[in-house]
């Protein structure tokens, strides 16, 4: 189980891009309903499942990083393996195929 970090332009080639292993870095909004609904998703793939790290991005906070990964549309999870982004998936998902996407890139 880890934790959800929150990260933003000054810690997100840290805990991201220098990261080994799978991270769903979550591009969200407080004011966005899905999101909302995401949050407890990514609570439950988080206690579940120990080889993927979760990381949240606002976008509003860190509207650099948004930029930087052409964020168009919120919630959007980037899934990046070893530094290198693997796939994407926009709005709101089930658990499952959260936890499925993530499996593919161990």
């Amino acid at each position: 189980m880890s934790e959800i970090l929150h990260v933003n332009t000054d810690n997100f080639e840290k805990e991201v891009l220098k990261s080994k292993g799978v991270t769903i870095v979550d591009f969200f909004a407080t004011w966005c309903g899905p999101c909302k609904m995401l949050s407890p998703i990514l609570e439950q793939v988080s206690k579940e499942c120990d080889f993927v790290k979760i990381v949240k991005v606002d976008i509003d906070e860190a509207l650099p990083l948004a930029k930087q990964f052409g964020i168009m549309s919120v919630p959007t999870m980037v899934i990046i393996a070893d530094g290198e982004e693997k796939e994407r998936l926009i709005g709101l998902r089930q658990k499952s195929q959260i936890i499925d996407t993530a499996k593919k890139y161990l």
